[in-house]
């Protein structure tokens, strides 16, 4: 909730830019230098906009994308085929080590965006070809095969992100690119305040030598 109490007066929680609660955002792009099913790019992504991926979808496309679609995104079901609950699944083991986790997480997303960003003019232009020398359709099947493969691609790409993920990060431990474990361990603030609150009862101490 938005509000909560402590000793009977009211506190309010932030409303991040990037809130968990987010269902989806987008950035249009309009070109009207190009056709209409060309032109107009929807830049759609699902979940938190801080580590989600955002998808061309061309305005003229005429379907959406399985992994993005209402069959695949039930809200109440988990799929590994709706990008929805990929998304979410790997945001959500995130929060429990976000500081590093959300490193992972942005260099997955850079190299997905940055490959869609840098072919967005390639496509452009062979969408534009196909409008002028063959028909508006044949343009627009293109599109919408191309969209509906990005998707795909980025859905299963993040699924295996998730794994990756998991296998670096399991039980609190920290692996490194060649397999070796790390302990990280907690803030040194959290050790002190342990100590504050128990005081010598973790304390460290010699066993007494039998006789």
């Amino acid at each position: 909730p938005l509000v909560w109490e402590v000793d009977s007066l009211q506190y309010c929680n932030e409303r991040a830019t990037s809130t968990q609660q987010t269902g989806f955002s987008f950035v249009t792009q309009s070109r009207s230098e190009l056709p209409d099913p060309i032109g107009g790019i929807i830049w759609f992504g699902v979940d938190d906009t801080y580590s989600t991926v955002y998808n061309p979808m061309y305005c003229g496309i005429t379907k959406a994308p399985k992994p993005f679609a209402e069959s695949t995104a039930d809200f109440h079901n988990f799929s590994w085929e709706s990008a929805f609950w990929a998304f979410n699944w790997v945001a959500n083991f995130a929060y429990s080590r976000y500081s590093e986790m959300i490193e992972d997480i942005r260099i997955v997303q850079g190299e997905l965006e940055g490959e869609y960003l840098a072919s967005s003019r390639e496509v452009d232009q062979a969408a534009l070809a196909l409008y002028k020398e063959e028909s508006p359709r044949h343009a627009v099947e293109y599109l919408t095969d191309y969209s509906c493969s990005v998707a795909d691609k980025t859905l299963k790409r993040w699924r295996k992100l998730g794994e990756d993920l998991l296998v670096k990060y399991m039980d609190g431990n920290l692996k490194d690119e060649h397999g070796n474990v790390h302990h990280p361990g907690y803030p040194e603030s959290w050790y002190r305040r342990i100590v504050d609150e128990t005081g010598d009862h973790f304390r460290m101490r010699e066993m007494e030598s039998e006789e």
